[in-house]
C-alpha cells in the first residue's frame, strides 16, 4: 500500500481513479489544479471534488499553478499561433505541469506516488498503450521525463470507458459524475482556438492567398485563421479542384495553397527530442496526431540527443509543425518530438 496524490479533476475518470485506489488500501488525498482563469468553471469543478472526496472520507488540496500554467502553457500557444505554428499545449502541460509541478507537490506533502485519470499504463517502465484504444492517452505523454515514470499510477489503463461510467452509475454518490459533461480537450478553450487568440491581437486581417508557385490566387480572412491541411474559409479565384493550406508565411499574413498529393510528406524533423529507450537509430512507428494511425518509420537520431530526423515508410499528410510525434514500438512509447 501507498500514499498517492490523485490530480482530481471533478470528473468520472478521475474520480473513479480515487475510488480504487482507495478501496483498494491506499492512503489517497486528491488535488485540484486551478490552471486557467474561468472562475465559473473552477467553483465548479471544486464543488464536485469536494463532494467525491467528503464520499470518499479523503483529505484534497486545491493548487494553484495559474501563473505557471501561463508562463509554460497558455502564452506559448498564444504565441505559436501568431508565428504560424500549431501548437499541442497538452502535451506541454502533462510534461510540465501535471508531471512536474504537480508531482513535486505531492513529493512535498510526503506522498509516494501520483495517479490521474489517464487511460495508459505503465509496463516495463515505459508508457504503454491503454486497453481502451477508443481512450488511449499515450500519445500525450509522450514527452514526460523518463525520470517520472516510476512514481506515477494509471488505474484506468487497464479499463474501458463505458465500464468507468457504468461503474459510477451503479454507486449512487457517483451517479451524476458520469452522466456529466465530458470536458473538452484545451481546457481554456470553449469553442475554438480563434476566440482565444481575439483576446489578444487582431486575427481579421485580409491577406493574399499563393499557389506553389508564388503567385496570387486568392485571398483570406487572416493567416490565424488557417492550419496545415485546411481547405476552406479562404477564396481561389477560378478554382475547380480543392485546394488545402500547405503553408503559413505569418509575417506577410500569407498562406500557400495546394493540392491534397502537395500535402504529402516522406519524411520530416523534430525538436525537444524526449527518448524512453537509449538508441542513435531505431526503426519504430510513428503517430503525428492524436487520432492518426501509425506509420512505420526509422529514427535517426542527433549527436546531441536534442533531435532527430523520421523517415516513414509511407507518406502522411498534413504534417504541422508544433505538433507532436510520438514513436512506438508495438503498444509501447518509445520516445517523442516535437515537429519542427
Amino acid at each position: 500500500m501507498a500514499n498517492i496524490l490523485v490530480a482530481m479533476s471533478g470528473g468520472v475518470d478521475s474520480t473513479t481513479t480515487a475510488y480504487l485506489l482507495k478501496q483498494a488500501g491506499n492512503h489517497v488525498e486528491g488535488c485540484y489544479l486551478r490552471l486557467h482563469c474561468d472562475e465559473k468553471k473552477h467553483q465548479r469543478n471544486i464543488g464536485m471534488v469536494k463532494r467525491a472526496a467528503e464520499f470518499l472520507g479523503i483529505k484534497y488540496h486545491v493548487l494553484d499553478l495559474s501563473e505557471k500554467f501561463d508562463e509554460i502553457v497558455y502564452n506559448p500557444f498564444v504565441k505559436a499561433y501568431e508565428e504560424g505554428i500549431t501548437p499541442n499545449p497538452c502535451v506541454l502541460c502533462n510534461k510540465y505541469i501535471k508531471f512536474g509541478a504537480l508531482l513535486d507537490f505531492a513529493k512535498s506533502i510526503g506522498m509516494e506516488k501520483l495517479a490521474t485519470g489517464h487511460y495508459v499504463r505503465i509496463k516495463d517502465g515505459l508508457i504503454h498503450e491503454a486497453s481502451d484504444k477508443s481512450k488511449d492517452q499515450s500519445y500525450f505523454l509522450a514527452q514526460v521525463s523518463p525520470d517520472v515514470l516510476p512514481f506515477m499510477v494509471f488505474p484506468l489503463g487497464e479499463k474501458y470507458k463505458k465500464d468507468i461510467k457504468a461503474f459510477a452509475l451503479g454507486i449512487p454518490e457517483l451517479e451524476d459524475f458520469s452522466t456529466q459533461k465530458e470536458s473538452s480537450e484545451i481546457c481554456f478553450v470553449q469553442n475554438t482556438y480563434i476566440e482565444v487568440l481575439k483576446e489578444h491581437m487582431n486575427v481579421q486581417r485580409e491577406g493574399e492567398v499563393l499557389n506553389t508557385k508564388g503567385e496570387v490566387i486568392g485571398t483570406h480572412q487572416g493567416y490565424m485563421h488557417y492550419t496545415i491541411g485546411k481547405r476552406r474559409g479562404f477564396e481561389i479565384r477560378g478554382a475547380h479542384e480543392p485546394h488545402y493550406v500547405i503553408s503559413i508565411i505569418p509575417s506577410k499574413n500569407q498562406i500557400v495553397v495546394g493540392s491534397k498529393e502537395e500535402l504529402d510528406v516522406k519524411e520530416f524533423r523534430v525538436k525537444s527530442l524526449n527518448m524512453f529507450v537509449n538508441k542513435n537509430e531505431l526503426e519504430a512507428a510513428v503517430k503525428i496526431r492524436y487520432r492518426s494511425p501509425k506509420l512505420k518509420c526509422k529514427i535517426l537520431i542527433d549527436a546531441d540527443k536534442k533531435g532527430a530526423h523520421v523517415i516513414m515508410s509511407e507518406s502522411a499528410s498534413a504534417i504541422a509543425a508544433g505538433q507532436l510525434a510520438t514513436f512506438y514500438e508495438g503498444e509501447y512509447v518509445v520516445g517523442s518530438g516535437i515537429i519542427a
